[in-house]
C-alpha cells in the first residue's frame, strides 16, 4: 500500500536560527527541537540531560496526603492491605512495584489481579468478596478504579476502605475511596498529566519514602519495571515520562529486577542494548500474554521474585504462555485474511467487523492491530463469550473509533475506550445489524485520507548531513516513543542497488550525488527492489540507527518509505 508522505512544517527561521545559534548546533538538530516544544537553552538542557531530581513532588498530586496517612494507618495498627491491579503490562509492574516495596516492613500484604474472562477489565464484586472473606480492610488499586463508584460503594459496605491509582479518564463523579490519585481529575494540579498507572504506584512509593524521612533510592529500584509499563502502555514519553524511561532503561541495561532479567534471557541476547522498542516487541507482549492465555498473576509473581533462580521458573511459565499466545494469534490472523481476502464485498468495505466463535478473547485485540495494519480501516474482531459476542477494535490515524461505536450503542450491551482502541460487548442477534451499521458510520464519515497510511517526515536532509557527530546528537532525543519519535527524514534523488532478504524485505546501498554510500534496510519493500536496481533515482523517507553485526557498529538507514 503507498503511503501518503506529509512534512512537518517549517518553523519560523528566526526561532530556529537563535536556537541553532544558542546552543551551537545545526539547523536540522534546531528544527527537531522546536518541533518538540524545545524553544531555550534551558529546555534544551533539561532535554538532553533528564535528572532524576527533576520528578515533581508526589505530593502535588491530589489526594496523596490522604492516601499515605491511610498506608501509614494500616502498617501501624497491622492492618492487611491488598495490592489490586489491572491484567495488562502496565497493572501487573504497578501491582509488583507497590506490592514489592511494602512488603519489605509490612508483613499483611498480598496482591490480587481479576481474571480476563469471568472478572473482566477492573474492580470486580469478586475482588471485594476474596478482600472481606480473608480480614482485608484496605485496597490499593492501581491502573484502574477512577470510574467504578458502584464497587468502591459495594467495598464500604464491607468496611474495606480503597485508595484508587489510576490514569484513566474520569467519569462526571470522583468514586468516593479514601483517596483517589489521578492526575487526570479536573481538581487535580499536579504538574504531569502522562504517567502510566504503574508511574502512580511509583509516585505512592516516592510520596511514602519523603514523608518518613527515607533513602530515595528504595523508590529508584523499580524504576525499569516503570519504563517497562510507560513503553508498553504507549503513553507519551515526555516531561516525567521521559525521564522515568530514561534511567529505568539505564537500570534494565545494567542491574534489571530478577523477573525482567529472565525474561531478558529467555528473549534476547541483547543485554545491555535494550530500547524501548525491545520492551514493546519483546518483554511486554510476555508480560501480557499471561494475563491472555492464563492468569495474570503468573506475571507478578515473576516481577515479584526475589532471586533469578526463583523467576526462571515464573519465567518459563510466562514464556510457554506466550508462545501459545503466538499459535493462537497466528491462527487466527490467518483465518481472518481468508475470510476477507475471499470475499468481494469485505474487500471493498471501508472497515473491518470479523467473527468466529471459536477464537481466543485473548488475542482477538492483538488480530485487530495486524488487519488494521494490513488493509489500513478501522477493524473489529470478534469472538463468543459467556453466551454474548465479545470485540476488540482498533482504529486508524484521525478517526475517533469511540465516536464511531457509540452511533452502535443501541446494538451493544457495553463498550469503553479512546479514539484509537475500545472494546465491546453485543447480543449473539445483533451481529449482522451491527456490522452493517458500523460499517454504514465508517463510510459515512471516515476521509478518504485517514484509509492511507502516512509517513510524517520532520524535514529533507541531504545524505552528506549524516555523521557520526550528527547521528550521536540525535541519540541525545532517545527514548523515543509516543510524542518524541525517532524523527523521519527524506532525502531526494537517491541511487541504489540491493536485494531481497527474508520473503518480502529489502537490503540496498544508496548514495545521493557523490556522498558517501549508506547500508539501508527496508521491511515489507520487495516490491520496489528491481525498479531499484534499474538505476531510476528516487525519493526515500527513513530513520537513522546504528546497525551492530558481530561487533561491527556502521550507521544504517531503515527505510520507511520510497517514491519514484
Amino acid at each position: 500500500m503507498q503511503k501518503r508522505w506529509v512534512v512537518k512544517p517549517k518553523n519560523e527561521v528566526n526561532k530556529v536560527n537563535t536556537l541553532r545559534d544558542e546552543l551551537g548546533i545545526s539547523t536540522v538538530i534546531a528544527e527537531l527541537l522546536i518541533n518538540r516544544g524545545i524553544l531555550t537553552f534551558d529546555q534544551a538542557k533539561a532535554f538532553f540531560r533528564p535528572s532524576l531530581d527533576m520528578l515533581h513532588d508526589p505530593f502535588l498530586m491530589q489526594d496523596m496526603d490522604k492516601a499515605i496517612s491511610r498506608i501509614e494507618q494500616a502498617i501501624g495498627n497491622k492492618e492487611k492491605i491488598l495490592i489490586y491491579g489491572d491484567y495488562d503490562v502496565d497493572g501487573t509492574t504497578a501491582v509488583s512495584v507497590v506490592y514489592s516495596f511494602f512488603r519489605d516492613f509490612h508483613t499483611g500484604m498480598e496482591f490480587y489481579i481479576p481474571d480476563r474472562y469471568s472478572e473482566g477489565y477492573g474492580i470486580s464484586t469478586q475482588g471485594i468478596d476474596y478482600a472481606a472473606e480473608h480480614g482485608f480492610s484496605l485496597i490499593i488499586a492501581l491502573d484502574c478504579g477512577i470510574k467504578a463508584n458502584d464497587k468502591i460503594d459495594y467495598a464500604a459496605s464491607k468496611n474495606i476502605d480503597f485508595i484508587i491509582g489510576d490514569h484513566h479518564l474520569p467519569g462526571p463523579e470522583i468514586p468516593q475511596a479514601v483517596a483517589v490519585l489521578d492526575p487526570k481529575r479536573v481538581d487535580c494540579l499536579y504538574p504531569y498529566k502522562e504517567l502510566s498507572g504503574c508511574g502512580i504506584g511509583f509516585k505512592i512509593i516516592q510520596a511514602f519514602i519523603q514523608k518518613n524521612d527515607m533513602d530515595i533510592q528504595l523508590a529508584y529500584q523499580y524504576l525499569d519495571l516503570v519504563a517497562v509499563s510507560i513503553a508498553s502502555d504507549i503513553v507519551p514519553i515526555t516531561g516525567e515520562n521521559r525521564i522515568l524511561t530514561h534511567y529505568g532503561l539505564k537500570k534494565l541495561n545494567t542491574n534489571p529486577n530478577c523477573g525482567l532479567q529472565a525474561l531478558i534471557n529467555l528473549s534476547s541476547n541483547k543485554t545491555g542494548q535494550f530500547s524501548v522498542n525491545d520492551i514493546v516487541f519483546q518483554i511486554g507482549p510476555r508480560i501480557n500474554a499471561a494475563g491472555r492465555i492464563e492468569h495474570a498473576k503468573d506475571a507478578v509473581k515473576l516481577l515479584i521474585s526475589k532471586s533469578l533462580q526463583e523467576a526462571k521458573d515464573f519465567s518459563a511459565t510466562v514464556d510457554d504462555q506466550n508462545n501459545l499466545r503466538k499459535d493462537f494469534d497466528l491462527r487466527i490472523t490467518e483465518e481472518a485474511l481468508d475470510l476477507i481476502d475471499n470475499d468481494e464485498v469485505l474487500i471493498k468495505r471501508k472497515s473491518t467487523v470479523l467473527y468466529k466463535e471459536d477464537w481466543h478473547k485473548g488475542v482477538i485485540g492483538i488480530v485487530a492491530s495486524r488487519l488494521t495494519e494490513k488493509y489500513y480501516r478501522p477493524t473489529i474482531i470478534m469472538t463468543k463469550t459467556n453466551g454474548h459476542i465479545a470485540g476488540s477494535a482498533r482504529s486508524v490515524l484521525g478517526f475517533d473509533l469511540y465516536e464511531a461505536l457509540s452511533e452502535c450503542s443501541d446494538l451493544l450491551d457495553q463498550y469503553g475506550g479512546h479514539k484509537y482502541a475500545a472494546g465491546l460487548t453485543m447480543p449473539i442477534e445483533n451481529l449482522n445489524a451491527f456490522q452493517q451499521r458500523f460499517e454504514d458510520v465508517v463510510s459515512g464519515t471516515i476521509k478518504p485520507e485517514m484509509l492511507q497510511q502516512e509517513v510524517l517526515i520532520e524535514t529533507a536532509i541531504k545524505l552528506t548531513d549524516i555523521d557520526s557527530k550528527f547521528y550521536r546528537l540525535l541519540k541525545q532525543f532517545e527514548p523515543y516513543g509516543p510524542q518524541n519519535e525517532a524523527p523521519i527524514f527524506v532525502s531526494r534523488a537517491v541511487e541504489g542497488s540491493g536485494y531481497i532478504v527474508g520473503s518480502n524485505h529489502i537490503k540496498i546501498t544508496i548514495r545521493q550525488g557523490d556522498s558517501p554510500a549508506f547500508e539501508c534496510i527496508g521491511f515489507g519493500l520487495s516490491e520496489y527492489i528491481d525498479t531499484i536496481n534499474s538505476g531510476a533515482s528516487f525519493d526515500v523517507c527513513y530513520t537513522i540507527e546504528e546497525n551492530n553485526w558481530r561487533g561491527k557498529r556502521n550507521l544504517q538507514l531503515n527505510i520507511k518509505a520510497i517514491r519514484f
